[in-house]
Formats: C-alpha cells, sequence, structure tokens
C-alpha cells in the first residue's frame, strides 16, 4: 500500500478535499472520492467527505491499495435466466455467488457468467463490472437485472435514481418484531473499526430508508418482507442489526448462535423496472432457496 502526507497550505484553504487532492495526485477525481468513501483518507486522523474543505495547516493522509490485475474469462455457472431479451438480462443469483470480481476474489463470478451466456453487456461501469447495474451481497439470493447496452444501463441507473426501479426482499431476523408495519431511516457509512463492514453513522455516510412489513412471528424469530428505497451496501442487514433485529445466519452482523444457512436469510424475491426501450412496466418474482424453505418449515415445526 503507498501513502502520502499533506499539510494544507494558505494557498490551498477553503478548497474541497477531493479537488485538493485531484490536484496534489496522479488520480482522477472519482478515484480519489472512491477512496475517500471506503476510509482509505483521513483528514486531521479523522475519516472524511469529499465536499469538505480544507483548512490551513489541516494533515491529510492517503493510503492507497495496490490495485490487483484480474482478467475476466467468461465461465458456464449455468445461470438461472429469468428474462431475458436484446436489452436487458434478469437473473435469480445463488446464494455464495459474488456478483463481479474484486481484490481477493478467486472463484467465478455472476459477470463471468453473464458473459458466457450473452456475451454482449453494457461497458459503462468499466472492465470488471459490464452490465452491472445493482449488486446483492455474495450470500443473499434473488432477482438481479444487467444491462446489455449503454443505453439500457442508462436507463435502468436512472429508475435505481429515481426510485422507480423497486426491489423486494424476504427475509429471517432474530427476535420478535414490533411493529407489524415500520420504516427505517437512517444513514450508513462504512465501520469505523471493520472496513469490510457499514454501520449507521453520521461521519461519512448516506442516507438509507427500508421500509418493512411482518408476514409471521415465530418464538425467537420473524418472517419479513423488505422494500429498498435505497441501496447501500449491506442495506438490510446493518439497518436490522441497528434496531436489534439482526438477520438470521449473518456472518458479519449477527453474532448469535443460528442453524447452518449458509449466510444470512435473505433473498430479493421481486422486482419491477420500466423496460429502457418498451417503457413497459415489468415485474419479476422467483421462489426462495431450498435452505430458505426448509429453515422456515424447521421454525413452524419446533414453534419457534
Amino acid at each position: 500500500m503507498e501513502q502520502f502526507e499533506f499539510i494544507v497550505a494558505l494557498e490551498d484553504a477553503k478548497t474541497r478535499i477531493d479537488q485538493y487532492l485531484t490536484a496534489k495526485l496522479p488520480y482522477s477525481r472519482s478515484r480519489i472520492q472512491s477512496l475517500i468513501n471506503q476510509g482509505y483518507i483521513l483528514l486531521n486522523d479523522e475519516e472524511t467527505k469529499s465536499n469538505t474543505k480544507v483548512k490551513i495547516g489541516d494533515e491529510i493522509v492517503v493510503d492507497v491499495p495496490e490495485a490487483e490485475s484480474i482478467e475476466l474469462k467468461p465461465v458456464d455457472l449455468n445461470l438461472e435466466i429469468v428474462y431475458e431479451d436484446s436489452d436487458i438480462i434478469v437473473v435469480n443469483k445463488p446464494k455464495g455467488m459474488i456478483v463481479h470480481p474484486g481484490a481477493g476474489t478467486k472463484e467465478p463470478t455472476l459477470v463471468e457468467g453473464l458473459l458466457y451466456h450473452c456475451k454482449d453487456l453494457s461497458g459503462i461501469n468499466g472492465a470488471l463490472r459490464p452490465g452491472i447495474v445493482h449488486r446483492i451481497d455474495k450470500d443473499t439470493s434473488g432477482l438481479l437485472v444487467a444491462a446489455k447496452n449503454d443505453l439500457a444501463h442508462q436507463s435502468l441507473s436512472q429508475q435505481l435514481s429515481s426510485k422507480t426501479m423497486h426491489r423486494s426482499y424476504l427475509g429471517v431476523v432474530h427476535g420478535v418484531v414490533e411493529p407489524e408495519v415500520a420504516t427505517i431511516d437512517a444513514p450508513i457509512g462504512r465501520d469505523i473499526r471493520d472496513r469490510q463492514k457499514m454501520m449507521v453513522t453520521d461521519i461519512n455516510a448516506r442516507n438509507a430508508i427500508t421500509h418493512f412489513r411482518v408476514l409471521q412471528r415465530f418464538k425467537d424469530f420473524t418472517y419479513v418482507e423488505f422494500e429498498l428505497e435505497t441501496g447501500r451496501t449491506h442495506q438490510i442487514r446493518v439497518h436490522m442489526q441497528y434496531i436489534k433485529h439482526p438477520m438470521m445466519g449473518d456472518p458479519k452482523y449477527a453474532n448469535r448462535n443460528t442453524p447452518d444457512t449458509q449466510g444470512q436469510m435473505l433473498h430479493a424475491y421481486k422486482l419491477t423496472l420500466v423496460h429502457p426501450k418498451t417503457q413497459q412496466t415489468m415485474t419479476f418474482t422467483c421462489d426462495v432457496p431450498e435452505i430458505f424453505k426448509t429453515t422456515l418449515e424447521e421454525l413452524q415445526r419446533r414453534g419457534d
């Protein structure tokens, strides 16, 4: 990891930190902003935001992680295709599959499966994330839409931004959830103690809104439907931990003993979008995986 240190001089005072560092370092502004969001840039020993204006004497430390060389290769992953045409493809991602490669990724990813299946994907998100408009966590199963061309990608991204694309999830959480219907509106940022985790915080955070509805209560668990208004990393998992009802089987946020559910009990079961070309509203659904069904059946049988 390469490190840079700066002390802000008089002539640079009142400049946005991302602009200041773009002028000082051989990186684009978007790269600087990404490093800030990931917690790799500290202002006076604290994480900061891209629009923070620096002052005379401020100390800035920049850690730049080493980039890994990653080559994408089409892989036959026998993907479950829910819908496909010349513009979009909707898949039911299984538990345990990573959406796109990143640092340390060794197993084949959904992107490589998509490249094998259809070969034509949009290039807006770069060489490592072709076609990817939104993500779901590795151990979360369910629906994900990818774009086959740049016009489709732009349309789907705009729908996410304007909240006209709707994503609904089913999940099992610890404890008996009250009330029946509620909204969690709490900003999410990177955990200052563990960069691989997120947390509800006001520090370098983005707004995050999750709506939920109780479907069934057991003795020690609750079956819940979620709808995302925003799409932050680990959003449902972090929000449910925040209200003290973490996801069953969540290895990062639950910290409780549960049966082996192969990761968090969370499934993206419904996706509604407007088709980029036809402008038709389309809704897709998919059933929960077998591990989800057997866990619910066991909770019912035990009377939990």
